[in-house]
């Protein structure tokens, strides 16, 4: 989800909440603690260098328990961000503490904010030795047995 879509669903929803890819909710009484961008300047395994630009939420379960972030709210300090730090219509990446922090893509399904996983991946794939994932074949006989190349 871009920030410009977030700030456009935020206009027609009475509540925010977020729902964590194993279906649980983020508290009720979660804190944004921030609204910011987070630049990532790399080279990849096969020697490309790269960059990556996304806007950052992070979620804060407090132990502040009658809390509830109203999405004006959460508007206002979007908009404040855009304007201090002239965020660009990125796509956003939320970071949440459960065991550790973690990042999250983010979507909406009409309801609920959904934090999505996300993966990490070869990116040189084609460079760096990486084999092609193989897609199993109904009836093929078994790459273990002698000769079949698996071993």
């Amino acid at each position: 989800m871009r920030l410009s879509e977030i700030k456009n669903i935020l206009e027609t929803v009475e509540g925010v909440t977020f729902r964590l890819p194993n279906g649980t909710y983020v508290p009720e009484h979660f804190h944004v603690t921030e609204v910011g961008v987070v630049a990532r300047n790399f080279i990849d395994c096969g020697g490309t260098v790269r960059k990556e630009t996304v806007a950052n939420f992070q979620l804060w379960d407090a132990n502040d328990y009658e809390h509830r972030l109203k999405p004006k709210k959460l508007r206002n300090i979007i908009a404040l961000s855009e304007k201090v730090l002239g965020m660009e219509d990125s796509e956003i990446e939320v970071e949440y503490q459960d065991t550790t922090i973690g990042k999250y893509g983010l979507d909406f399904d009409g309801k609920d904010f959904v934090l999505t996983i996300k993966n990490t991946a070869c990116l040189a794939s084609d460079t760096c030795g990486v084999p092609e994932k193989k897609e199993l074949v109904e009836n093929q006989q078994s790459c273990c047995t002698p000769g079949g190349g698996c071993c």
